[in-house]
């Protein structure tokens, strides 16, 4: 056997070098709601330290029987600390041990320190929709703490809803997505606020009962769940049309309208309030003839209606027209 067939003296092989597991909690999900990996590296760690003494975690971890331990080392000092194959778990504040990650990187990076395994386990993740609680919480915040969005009324907000609807259509129509996420963001925020405005008494009006952003999203959770009964109930649609059937015949139910224009707020757009009359007549199986009368409005009448028969969103027809119109004026400009 040669030198190097021989195998080292059993004293000189590398000491177990540990392992430092650094636990990420979600605090949009309930504190105590971990994953079960989690739970299991939690009973298995030699330490469990923490930095924060009022991390939300602590209670139900210390109810569960893990020890922890406040304590914000140095990377230098967590490495140390798993000397001898230890294994040692940081739970990690709400902002980060960014300080903590950085230290043991330039540690790594000096290729001068045997280092413990790294590993980032997560213990809970956001939920889709989770950003929303977020809105709710800034929303209140601004609601308290602003001067001028503590006094806003629905009705000083309402110009802005649609200011905020228009530009969404113009991103849609635009095919701009960056624009879209933008102004989606933007016309949720008009949701958000009315429904914190709503959650305060009235005054003008003490006996209307307060409701807030939960009861709007039960409200509209219960009427999809009842619109849609091929998808949550025992109905079935295979097509478009079938859907739709479903829709009208479920909305009639709960309308129980006594006229076909109930319901069509008369203060849109000229086009689509004409489009949205068309419909329900059309969906009526009813002939009803245009007014007699002359003039632009008359015509304009004539030609939206036809738009709404032959399946043409009359209002964004127009729209592009107008589009195609501000080019040519660019155009003629520019020459």
């Amino acid at each position: 056997m040669n030198q190097t067939d021989t195998p080292p003296p059993a004293d000189s092989a590398a000491p177990p070098v540990g392992r430092v597991i650094l636990l990420t909690t979600s605090h949009r999900v309930a504190p105590g709601l971990l994953s079960w990996p989690a739970w299991q590296a939690l009973h298995a760690a030699d330490e469990v330290l923490c930095a924060d003494a009022s991390h939300p975690q602590l209670p139900y971890l210390r109810e569960a029987g893990v020890r922890v331990e406040q304590a914000a080392p140095t990377a230098q000092e967590l490495v140390e600390a798993c000397a001898g194959g230890r294994t040692v778990l940081v739970v990690a504040t709400a902002e980060g041990d960014r300080a903590l990650t950085d230290g043991l990187a330039r540690l790594a990076g000096t290729g001068r320190v045997a280092m413990p395994d790294l590993e980032l386990l997560p213990a809970s993740y956001d939920l889709p929709g989770a950003r929303l609680l977020d809105l709710v919480q800034v929303m209140d915040r601004i609601r308290e703490e602003c001067p001028w969005s503590s006094r806003q009324t629905h009705k000083g907000l309402a110009k802005y809803a649609i200011e905020e609807a228009y530009e969404l259509v113009e991103a849609i129509e635009e095919g701009d997505r960056e624009e879209l996420r933008e102004e989606l963001g933007d016309v949720l925020l008009q949701v958000v606020f009315h429904a914190r405005i709503a959650e305060e008494p009235a005054d003008e009006s003490p006996e209307e009962v307060p409701f807030s952003i939960d009861d709007v999203a039960a409200g509209i959770v219960e009427k999809l769940i009842h619109r849609h009964p091929h998808v949550f109930g025992d109905d079935s649609a295979q097509t478009p049309e079938d859907v739709r059937a479903h829709w009208l015949r479920t909305k009639a139910e709960e309308k129980r309208r006594t006229s076909l224009t109930e319901g069509i707020p008369l203060g849109q757009p000229s086009l689509a309030l004409t489009a949205k009359l068309a419909s329900r007549v059309r969906t009526a199986g009813l002939e009803v003839p245009i007014p007699p009368g002359e003039g632009i409005g008359y015509e304009l009448l004539t030609l939206a209606l036809r738009a709404e028969s032959e399946g043409v969103d009359p209002e964004a027809a127009l729209r592009a027209a107008a589009r195609a119109y501000r080019d040519a004026i660019l155009t003629a400009e520019a020459r």
